[in-house]
């Protein structure tokens, strides 16, 4: 017991008032996150502490929302991207030809400013269908993926399929039509099982080969005057020449007649938009692609300068005019409820353009919605499927049918997704945050509109990277393979065409491994191929169940694949395995089992 006189004096609080206040903070977001979880609300999300059966341990409602902005600052670049490569085909604007050996109609000035306006509605069916197809799949299938039109699939639609200024091989009515119905078939592969069955057919490599040729394409485009920072333009004895310089010193042939890489644009784009960001990437800043793409437009907002996106043309003036408003709402006018119901006089080429569009959207979606339902836990130990998959599916083509009434391209789930993902968020909500977001950005049209080409331009590039780092999953071990799928990759950009790319792939793979098979199966296995045993093993029936319905006309629910040699899923299903691969080895077979082999899955 202390003496009289000799307590110690009150301990004073250490802590100091920033700290106090983070802390008081912390303390009601978690207050709200245990009030929100345990509602109704929390129930039907499924969130960390409602009581649901099925509740998701480490999902809470501010992780959600905070991961929902995340996805959206990783993917908003889609806005100002999918609108400038899309208006490049100048939907319903009267081009007058021919075009100038510069590219330009002979009505040059008429046309900019339609073009100006089909840009406007485009970022308006941009936000707007990102917005609802994200709100209706997180709401439907609890997912935190969120859908938008898909890079890639609108290059493809205005550069090759509709053509800049409508010089392709159909109309853009045409092409939406292609979109709209692409959406109803998936809707009847989804129900059907066939989706999930014919992405798990198709070989592994040529899937992985497609994503990296359509990232060489976009890094091509992202090069390009047209719809990037212009480092690269046509020539005449040779494919490609470096440009650099400003649009007026292009010669007749389109070449650089003179200051060669002297374009600020060009460097401002390339120093801000592209290396400033790659350095933010490098330190995983995760709105390094937001951040980049903004400050590129900022310094090319001011009139009067060098690299300004407002000069004092007619053209230039109406921009300006337009960005001034800062928030406005501008109504859908050239790309509403275009479609064209007639096929024309030319059904062979629009039969390309909707394969096309059925074979990339197959892959790219289904296999993004494996990834981030893998990478979330999402996905079933039992059955290698995730909850609500066919929900999934059904939701994403309903969407796409929907963005073809609005005018643009084949909605998709976007990879970006995983920058939620890895920030928390583990159910639909973060998914919905994202859709709300590009709800909200409907009212600021002018400010995306304002965004240059060579703001977006590095960020072609830099997508592209991304893209073509899958290029290690690919089976180069054994020739069979390897070639193909070296064919998929280089004829995509190199023909700049998708679809020429993916025809040229598929049919490459068929007469290679059909020639194979033909020499085994008539020398009796006595002659095999060096590394066969290394060969991405393919087969009709793939491990898992039968399509629905498929199993209706048959008695067993699983594929019988004799237990000999199985594969999982023929799409790599999570994005963080950079360093495995999607292909399984097949073991060496005898040769008297060879023949048999090949007549049961070949």
């Amino acid at each position: 017991m202390q003496p009289p006189g000799s307590e110690l004096p009150p301990q004073r609080d250490s802590r100091s008032f920033i700290e106090k206040k983070v802390q008081g903070v912390v303390r009601a977001v978690r207050s709200v996150d245990e009030c929100i979880n345990t509602s109704t609300f929390g129930r039907i999300f499924r969130l960390k502490g409602s009581g649901h059966p099925e509740a998701i341990p480490d999902a809470n409602f501010s992780t959600e929302l905070r991961a929902g902005l995340t996805t959206f600052a990783t993917m908003s670049y889609i806005i100002a991207v999918n609108a400038s490569i899309l208006a490049d085909t100048g939907y319903d604007c009267l081009c007058e030809m021919p075009l100038d050996p510069l590219g330009h109609c002979q009505n040059k000035d008429g046309w900019e400013i339609c073009h100006q306006e089909v840009r406007l509605d485009l970022i308006t069916a941009t936000c707007a269908i990102a917005g609802l197809a994200s709100i209706f799949m997180g709401f439907l299938t609890n997912l935190p993926v969120a859908l938008a039109p898909g890079m890639g699939l609108n290059a493809y639609f205005t550069y090759q399929v509709v053509g800049i200024k409508g010089t392709g091989s159909i109309s853009f009515k045409l092409a939406l039509m292609a979109v709209f119905l692409e959406g109803w078939i998936f809707v009847i592969l989804a129900l059907t099982g066939m989706r999930h069955w014919l992405v798990k057919i198709i070989p592994s490599s040529i899937k992985i080969a497609s994503g990296v040729g359509i990232g060489l394409f976009l890094t091509l485009i992202g090069m390009s005057y047209s719809s990037g920072v212009g480092i690269i333009t046509g020539a005449s004895s040779t494919p490609l020449a470096i440009g650099g310089c400003p649009a007026e010193d292009l010669s007749t042939t389109g070449e650089c007649s003179r200051d060669i890489l002297t374009n600020p644009k060009m460097w401002v784009g390339i120093i801000f938009g592209g290396i400033f960001t790659a350095f933010l990437m490098a330190f995983r800043v995760k709105s390094a692609i937001v951040i980049g793409i903004a400050l590129v437009s900022i310094l090319s907002w001011p009139r009067n300068t060098s690299m300004t996106y407002f000069p004092d043309t007619a053209e230039g003036n109406l921009r300006w005019d337009y960005f001034k408003q800062v928030v406005s709402f501008h109504p859908i006018g050239h790309t509403l409820g275009q479609l064209q119901w007639n096929l024309g006089g030319d059904p062979g080429r629009f039969a390309i353009a909707l394969f096309t569009f059925l074979y990339v959207d197959i892959i790219d979606c289904t296999a993004t919605l494996y990834s981030m339902a893998r990478f979330c836990g999402r996905v079933r130990p039992s059955d290698k499927d995730f909850p609500r998959s066919t929900v999934a599916f059904c939701t994403d083509a309903v969407c796409i049918s929907v963005g073809a009434l609005l005018g643009t391209s084949p909605v998709t789930a976007f990879i970006e997704s995983g920058a939620g993902v890895a920030e928390g968020g583990r159910t639909g909500l973060t998914a919905m945050t994202t859709g709300f977001c590009f709800l909200l950005s409907l009212f600021f049209a002018p400010i995306f509109a304002s965004i240059p080409p060579w703001a977006t331009g590095s960020t072609l590039i830099l997508v592209g990277c991304l893209m073509i780092r899958q290029v290690t999953r690919i089976n180069w071990n054994y020739i069979g393979d390897a070639v193909p799928s070296f064919v998929t990759l280089t004829f995509i950009p190199f023909s700049y065409s998708v679809a020429y790319g993916l025809i040229a792939g598929l049919f490459s793979y068929a007469i290679l491994n059909l020639m194979i098979w033909l020499v085994i199966k008539t020398s009796r296995g006595t002659l095999v191929p060096k590394d066969y045993e290394l060969k991405e093993y393919w087969t009709w029936r793939p491990a898992g169940e039968k399509p629905w319905i498929v199993r209706v006309f048959s008695k067993s629910r699983i594929w019988d694949d004799d237990g000999e040699l199985k594969e999982d899923a023929g799409f790599p299903t999570n994005s963080q395995e950079g360093d495995s691969h999607s292909y399984r080895q097949s073991p060496v077979p005898s040769p008297e089992k060879l023949s048999g082999h090949f007549s049961r899955h070949e």
